[in-house]
This record gives C-alpha cells, sequence and structure tokens, in this order.
C-alpha cells in the first residue's frame, strides 16, 4: 500500500511562509484543566456530535498508515475509544488520554467492541508521555492538537517517542490558507474551543516550530477543512 497520494495535496501550498518558525500558533490559549473540564462534558455526547462527521478522516488515516502485526502504535488522545475497532486486532496499541470520563467511555467501548488484543488505556498527559525514547512505529494523534494548550511539546513529546524511520500521523483542522476563511477561523477561535477545538491552528507555523517534515498532507472529510499530516522521524 502506498503511504500517500501524492496528488492529494500540494504541499509546498500549505507549509510555506518565511516566518512560520517564529509566529503565533493561535490567538486562543488553553490550559490542561480548561481542557480536561471541556472533554469531561463532552464525553457523553462526543461521539454523536464528532462521530459520523469526522469518520472519513478517521477511516483514511487507518488506511495510509498500513499497519501491521509487527507494529506498536501510540494514539495520543484516545478519547472515546472510537478509533479502537479501526486498529488490526494483531497490532498492539496504547492509547492515552488526559480526561478520565473519556477513559471510562474507551475503557466501555474496548468491551463491547472487537479491539486489539494488545490494548492497553491510560491516563496521560500528551505533553509529559511517559514512555521511553523510539518506543512505538507510529504515534497518531487524531483531532487531537488544536486542542491541546502546548501543541510543541506535544508533538516534540510524539517525535521523541517515535523508533527511528517511524511515523507521526497528526488528523487536525487547521487555519485555512484563505485570507478570508482564515480571518473568520481567527475571529471565532476563543470561542470554538469552548467545543472542543481552536479554530485557527496555524500549519506551516505548527511544522516549523515543531520541526516536523511532512511527506504528505492529505485534505480529508466534508467540508474538505481537516487535514491528515504524515511525518517520518529521521533520527
Amino acid at each position: 500500500m502506498a503511504l500517500f497520494d501524492r496528488k492529494a495535496e500540494r504541499d509546498e501550498d500549505l507549509v510555506s511562509g518565511t516566518d512560520a518558525g517564529s509566529r503565533a500558533l493561535s490567538v486562543a490559549a488553553v490550559e490542561n484543566d480548561f481542557v480536561e473540564g471541556v472533554y469531561d462534558k463532552l464525553a457523553k455526547v462526543y461521539d454523536v456530535t464528532f462521530g459520523p462527521t469526522l469518520h472519513p478522516g478517521r477511516l483514511q488515516a487507518i488506511q495510509r498508515m498500513g499497519i501491521t502485526g509487527q507494529d506498536r502504535v501510540l494514539e495520543v488522545g484516545v478519547g472515546t475509544g472510537i478509533n479502537l475497532s479501526l486498529y488490526p486486532r494483531d497490532a498492539t496499541v496504547i492509547g492515552i488520554d488526559f480526561s478520565s470520563s473519556m477513559l471510562e467511555k474507551a475503557r466501555e467501548r474496548a468491551v463491547r467492541k472487537d479491539v486489539p488484543h494488545s490494548l492497553r488505556l491510560v491516563q496521560m498527559d500528551a505533553a509529559d508521555l511517559k514512555f521511553a525514547d523510539d518506543s512505538f512505529d507510529i504515534v497518531y494523534a487524531p483531532y487531537l492538537i488544536s486542542v491541546v494548550p502546548d501543541p510543541i511539546k506535544v508533538a516534540q513529546e510524539m517525535r521523541r517517542v517515535c523508533r527511528p524511520g517511524g511515523r507521526i500521523v497528526i488528523l487536525n483542522h487547521f487555519l485555512s490558507p484563505n485570507p478570508i476563511l482564515s480571518r473568520l477561523e481567527r475571529s471565532i477561535s476563543r470561542f470554538t474551543i469552548h467545543i472542543g477545538f481552536k479554530s485557527d491552528l496555524d500549519l506551516p507555523a505548527f511544522l516549523a516550530q515543531a520541526d516536523l517534515q511532512p511527506i504528505s498532507i492529505e485534505k480529508v472529510n466534508f467540508p474538505r477543512i481537516w487535514s491528515l499530516v504524515t511525518a517520518v522521524k529521521s533520527h
């Protein structure tokens, strides 16, 4: 299976910008306690609210990863466990989340659904992963990066625990390159954090500051305002 489709996106159009390494990622700021409170409230309705709408992106991400039974996968921000039944049963998967309410839903789903045999669900801060360096073949963050207080720290932790040659996969909404849409996204970002995400996270700035070199960027879902970003850890 090809890792990505070159025709899917013109990467250079999305990651350009000479000041990307220094500009602000978002106009909105959050703290862990705030994020935990939002997702504790969303736990009961998350699957209904964000399940079907965002599911095509989840399916495409799993397909692109091409996970085998030999792979160790870390899902950062496992939430209610909506991805768990998408993984091959012979894969080794660890899911972490900061919200205890979300993890409770994930554990309930793991009991009901056909999930990987080697599955662990752990409460953990994505910005302080309690794993050794180079522990995983794939580190995957679905719909997480625009929620956490420090996206750069989370990306750095994801990179740290990924083995050399392994993949760092991020599925997320990012600030539109369209000037009109980007102004709108910036203006509403302080409000969208109350439903679980910043609407204006700057992709070029995020990639530059996190030192991630993407090998593919694909637009997913409908409308196609979400991106599936794949990077490979070089060393």
